[in-house]
C-alpha cells in the first residue's frame, strides 16, 4: 500500500475524530504548527523517518516538543502512529489532514504567476474574483516569472488561464506559423 493511501486513511480518521470532538479548526492549527516545526528542523523529520530509532525515543521527543502546545488528542494520535510503526508517515498524515480539511471547508489553492510581485491588495482582489467564479474560498499564492513580460497566469487545480504578454505573443507566433502553411 502506498504511503499516500495509508496517510490518507489516518488523516480521514483524525478528521472524523476532530469532528466528533468539535475541534476541527484547532486540530488543523496544531497540524500546521507540527508541519512548520518539522520544516524548520530537518533533524526531527529524520528522526521520525528513521526505523532504527526506538518508538519510545520518538514518543518522548514528540512529548517534549509538543506537550502542552497542541491538543492532547493530537499527541495521543501521534503516539498511536509511532506505536504502530508508522512514525515515518507522521508528516505525510499531517499534510494529508490539511488537504482533507481544505476539501471539507471548500478551500481551494491557486497560484498566480506574474512578471513582478503583486501587492497584497491585488492578490486579495484576485482571490475574491476567482472565488466568486468557482464558488469557493481561494488561498492565492504569487510566483514571479520575469519572462512573462507583463500580465499574469492563474492556475487553479488543473485549470490555467494565461493572460500574460508572453502567452499572447506565443499564440500570435503559432497563428502566423499556421497561416504560412
Amino acid at each position: 500500500m502506498s504511503v499516500y493511501t495509508v496517510a490518507s486513511r489516518y488523516a480521514k480518521s483524525l478528521i472524523d475524530l476532530s469532528r466528533e470532538q468539535n475541534n476541527l479548526d484547532a486540530v488543523k492549527t496544531d497540524m500546521e504548527q507540527f508541519l512548520a516545526l518539522v520544516k524548520q528542523n530537518s533533524e526531527l523529520a529524520a528522526i521520525l523517518r528513521n526505523p532504527i530509532i526506538k518508538q519510545d525515543k520518538k514518543k518522548s521527543i514528540l512529548s517534549a516538543l509538543f506537550a502542552g502546545k497542541i491538543q492532547p488528542s493530537i499527541l495521543n494520535f501521534f503516539n498511536i502512529l509511532v506505536t504502530k510503526g508508522r512514525g515515518e508517515i507522521l508528516v505525510d498524515v499531517a499534510q494529508e489532514f490539511i488537504r482533507e480539511y481544505h476539501i471539507e471547508k471548500g478551500i481551494v489553492h491557486a497560484t498566480v504567476t506574474s512578471a513582478t510581485a503583486l501587492s497584497p491588495e491585488s492578490l486579495s482582489q484576485l482571490a475574491t474574483q476567482i472565488g466568486r467564479e468557482i464558488n469557493a474560498e481561494v488561498v492565492l499564492s504569487n510566483k514571479v516569472d520575469a519572462t512573462l513580460i507583463g500580465g499574469f497566469v492563474v492556475k487553479v487545480g488543473d485549470r490555467q488561464v494565461d493572460l500574460s504578454i508572453a502567452g499572447k505573443l506565443n499564440k500570435l507566433e503559432k497563428h502566423f506559423a499556421a497561416s504560412v502553411i
